[in-house]
């Protein structure tokens, strides 16, 4: 077997994995939501989320890769040694392949729109209705769909097959900066326009009065799903750093950028939505039907179009580089194969897999699967059942499987100026890793699946799903691998 690659700097690590979890959730979703459940009052209860859930399993994935230096399968097989473990290393290769293939589909809207906007289409737009009529247009034609889906997913496989060290690292490096450059340039303009105000305030304001258990879900589960875990990406990832990383301190800076992008991008977007008397509360018609028409109609705005959806394909890119990698690792790791042809070989069956969710929005828009389409089943499979899973797993098998007591050995390497024995920052870890994460990602997984709801309507009590969960922890404990 060759020798294993690995970043060449831990700055190129933390752009790398900032890039995994920056993606096309972080430039609409995450404002538009924080705007919905009450602004400045919804982003405290996600930065809460954040360090109590997200952080933690951040840390504990990155630490499995850089242990084992193995992709998800290896890493479980390498620490947990039965089966039952194994399985659930595959379930984050599938879950990679699997979003990747409807992924791809999206971002290659926003490719698409980036030529859209380079050809000054956007000019004729002066409702909402024409740029929705285009924009149905263009999904509803195969041809526009098929095209600039295999067109994203050729750079995307060109970025994998250069390597860790030359191919993901560099576009990282690359496009990372020019991201924040964007980013910053969008918001300078939002901010500059009058009326901006308003949109600040629509993000900023704290409204206490819309936090309640639905909006404390809605945050917890963003803060789970924005930050990639579950599919073994940031696994794959921390599997080419070498014992001198200090894992903490870049899992924080990754988590940072993260939630940093996001709120770059609500500032961005929303001062132009208010600033021009748009109506935010559109969803995802936000991206390409009600902000085409506005860079159709303001100052600059064929510039301002074309980086903003520039911005959007990199963001996605640099998710879906991540996605491929942890599938392509996996035939590297376990099965041996050379990089160049697994990218080639596994990258064209992701991509021929990703056709039908291309062809869901026209010549199979009326074939269903359980009432879904293929694009919506596959997006369901993977977004509610395979990453909450995945994560749920992840946490549950380092602090009560591997158990903390080995974990802190491997998690100090790297960090002793950080990790000391009795220190609050160790407790802390391990009760957030221990018992609440599992928890809170369970009742992720329950409530994206439908079931919390159902399960409440028997019960009509959280605690004792929370009690449910306990249990749970309680039996898994008691099949603790001993070495």
């Amino acid at each position: 077997m060759s020798k294993r690659e690995h970043w060449g700097s831990r700055f190129g690590f933390v752009l790398a994995a900032s890039g995994s979890a920056i993606g096309l959730g972080n430039i609409w979703k995450f404002p538009y939501i924080a705007g919905e459940n009450g602004g400045a009052a919804f982003i405290f209860v996600y930065l809460l989320c954040i360090v109590i859930v997200g952080l933690p399993v951040v840390i504990a994935e990155i630490l499995m890769g850089r242990t084992t230096q193995r992709n998800p399968v290896g890493a479980f097989r390498k620490l947990g040694g039965n089966k039952f473990w194994v399985m659930v290393g595959g379930l984050g290769v599938l879950a990679g392949f699997i979003i990747l293939s409807f992924y791809a589909v999206i971002a290659g809207w926003s490719a698409g729109y980036m030529v859209e906007a380079l050809q000054g289409k956007f000019s004729s737009f002066h409702t909402v209705t024409d740029s929705t009529n285009y924009f149905n247009s263009l999904v509803g034609d195969p041809t526009w769909m098929i095209g600039f889906y295999s067109i994203f997913f050729v750079f995307t496989m060109a970025v994998v097959y250069l390597g860790v060290k030359d191919g993901i690292e560099k576009g990282s490096k690359i496009m990372m900066p020019i991201l924040f450059i964007i980013l910053i340039i969008l918001m300078i303009k939002g901010i500059s326009l009058k009326g901006s105000g308003e949109g600040l305030s629509f993000l900023m304001k704290p409204d206490w009065s819309k936090i309640n258990g639905s909006s404390i879900l809605i945050a917890l589960g963003h803060a789970f799903f924005t930050l990639s875990l579950g599919m073994g990406a940031l696994m794959t990832y921390g599997s080419y750093l070498d014992q001198k990383t200090n894992i903490p301190n870049a899992a924080t800076q990754i988590v940072f950028l993260d939630t940093l992008i996001a709120l770059m991008a609500g500032v961005a977007i929303f001062t132009i939505v208010f600033a021009t008397g748009q109506d935010p509360a559109v969803g995802p018609g936000l991206i390409f039907n009600t902000l085409t028409v506005i860079f159709g109609n303001m100052t600059g705005g064929y510039v301002f179009g074309l980086l903003f959806f520039l911005l959007l394909t990199l963001a996605a890119l640099t998710s879906s580089i991540s996605l491929l990698e942890v599938v392509v690792a996996y035939f590297v790791d376990e099965r041996g194969w050379r990089r160049h042809r697994a990218v080639l070989m596994f990258g064209l069956f992701v991509f021929l897999f990703g056709v039908p969710s291309a062809l869901s929005f026209n010549l199979l828009a009326d074939f269903t699967m359980f009432g879904k389409t293929f694009f919506d089943l596959a997006d369901f499979a993977a977004s509610n059942i395979l990453l909450p899973l995945g994560g749920f797993f992840i946490s549950v098998f380092v602090a009560w499987i591997w158990g903390l007591d080995k974990a802190m050995i491997e998690l100090k390497k790297g960090a002793e100026n950080i990790f000391k024995d009795g220190d609050w920052l160790i407790n802390a870890f391990k009760i957030f890793l221990k018992f609440i994460a599992p928890v809170m990602i369970f009742i992720v997984f329950l409530h994206s699946t439908g079931l919390l709801e159902s399960a409440i309507e028997q019960v009509k009590n959280y605690w004792i799903i929370i009690l449910v969960i306990v249990i749970l922890l309680i039996v898994i404990s008691r099949r603790r691998i001993k070495k």
